[in-house]
């Protein structure tokens, strides 16, 4: 399951992620992760491709058009799940650190 090959996301791929609960295109999705991010994550289209290929492999996006070189995706169920597991993963995760910062 595509689960167990992205055990953790890294930032570019949660965002990513993130991005794509909306439909859209490469460029669109570039644009939207630095928007989310509010800059603090860029994705060029070298990362981008790569790992939109790796996603649409494992049933995390799926391809809704393709006119020429220009493809859009959209987040899978089986996307939203890993993308809520990551989001839970993360607050565990800053939970765990804030009894270091919170004294």
């Amino acid at each position: 399951m595509a689960r167990e090959q992205f055990q953790t996301l890294t930032e570019p791929m949660y965002y990513i992620l993130l991005a794509l609960t909306e439909e859209c295109c490469g460029v669109d999705i570039m644009e939207r992760v630095k928007e989310i991010s509010k800059g603090r994550v860029l994705v060029g289209p070298g990362t981008l491709y790569a790992m939109l290929a790796k996603f649409e492999e494992n049933g995390v996006i799926r391809l809704t058009a393709s006119e020429g070189r220009k493809k859009s995706y959209v987040i899978t169920d089986i996307g939203k799940e890993m993308l809520r597991q990551e989001y839970g993963r993360l607050l565990v995760m800053v939970r765990d650190g804030s009894i270091f910062w919170e004294k």
